[in-house]
């Protein structure tokens, strides 16, 4: 796919979520097929750029290009000198943050809260853009504010006018969280009324909704979010898909195993042994979600004291999968339960 000047393995997007795409995830999801992975939102607030978490989430060491950043405020100029500093720090695209729906950043009328001022949109689109002249902008946002204020067909129209090169839409309103059901008539309508490339979120979770989703929005691709925590290996199967209608075989357990345990070591490294060991209970939990027996592994995995532990617990749980199973196999009563 060719993106706002990149040539991409294809057009499949890692969405950008707090907590999860770090750049051990984003390597992740690439080597599995994705063919661009934003990063976690970093503060547009330069008292903040200094701090361990700001530092780590603007860390690209060793990240295949091109490497997206997405930034977050509801400062013009705060945001313009944050897509400055991260430009300085080797992001060849700045994505800008209107769709996070959580609280915190809500009440500083900061991500997708910002719908509801078009005008101070148009502002820091404008900022943003200029500010950066030889780097492509661009923006995720949801349908609207709530239900009744869906204006992402307007927001879209701005952006396109200020510069901005591709938007992704995320296919709930802020009031609904992620919660529901997404819907996609709102992004098949932005894709018919600007020229820029569209991206589509929102429940993609198989091979099948994500050709579903692109043939009804009409869209340039699809992002990927919480459907890929814990199975990286979605890309693969969906990049598959597309290309020749098939399905992949099953992931093997041994297979599984082994991505789990590089990316706990790559953890472990990016973050240092005690966050690192920390941040790696959930990936654990998710990649083990579902799993036969696994419900009884997570509850004694979440309070081991140590690294070695709990190496020692992933790697004698996929040992007793492989020996049963060659397969990953799930129990839909656990799933629902996880």
């Amino acid at each position: 796919m060719e993106f706002v000047g990149f040539t991409l393995r294809n057009n499949l997007f890692v969405a950008p979520m707090a907590g999860v795409t770090d750049r051990p995830f984003r390597q992740l999801c690439k080597k599995m097929g994705a063919g661009l992975a934003v990063s976690e939102m970093v503060t547009s607030n330069s008292l903040l750029y200094g701090s361990a978490k700001t530092l780590r989430r603007a860390n690209h060491t060793g990240e295949v290009a091109p490497i997206s950043v997405q930034i977050a405020g509801a400062d013009p100029a705060m945001m313009a000198e944050a897509a400055r500093h991260n430009v300085d720090n080797g992001a060849q695209i700045i994505d800008i943050n209107m769709g996070c729906p959580a609280k915190k950043v809500c009440n500083v009328m900061a991500g997708s809260a910002l719908m509801q001022d078009e005008e101070l949109v148009g502002k820091i689109l404008d900022a943003v853009v200029g500010a950066i002249p030889n780097t492509p902008v661009t923006l995720k946002f949801r349908t609207g504010w709530n239900l009744a204020n869906r204006n992402a067909p307007t927001i879209a129209r701005i952006a396109e006018s200020a510069g901005v090169r591709a938007v992704a839409i995320h296919g709930r309103t802020r009031c609904q969280q992620y919660t529901g059901e997404a819907e996609y008539d709102t992004i098949a309508m932005v894709k018919t009324l600007i020229k820029i490339p569209v991206i589509a979120n929102g429940d993609i979770t198989t091979p099948e909704k994500a050709k579903h989703v692109l043939d009804v929005t009409g869209a340039d691709g699809v992002m990927i979010g919480r459907a890929a925590q814990g199975r990286p290996w979605l890309f693969r199967e969906i990049e598959h898909y597309l290309k020749t209608g098939e399905h992949l075989p099953p992931a093997e357990v041994k297979e599984i195993h082994s991505i789990l345990l590089a990316h706990l070591e790559d953890l472990y490294a990016f973050y240092g042994p005690e966050t690192g060991f920390k941040v790696a209970r959930k990936h654990i939990s998710w990649y083990t979600k579902g799993l036969v027996g696994s419900a009884a592994f997570r509850k004694e995995m979440n309070v081991l004291p140590s690294i070695e532990q709990q190496m020692q617990a992933v790697n004698d749980f996929f040992c007793q999968l492989a020996a049963e199973h060659a397969h990953l196999k799930y129990n839909s009563e656990e799933a629902l339960a996880a």
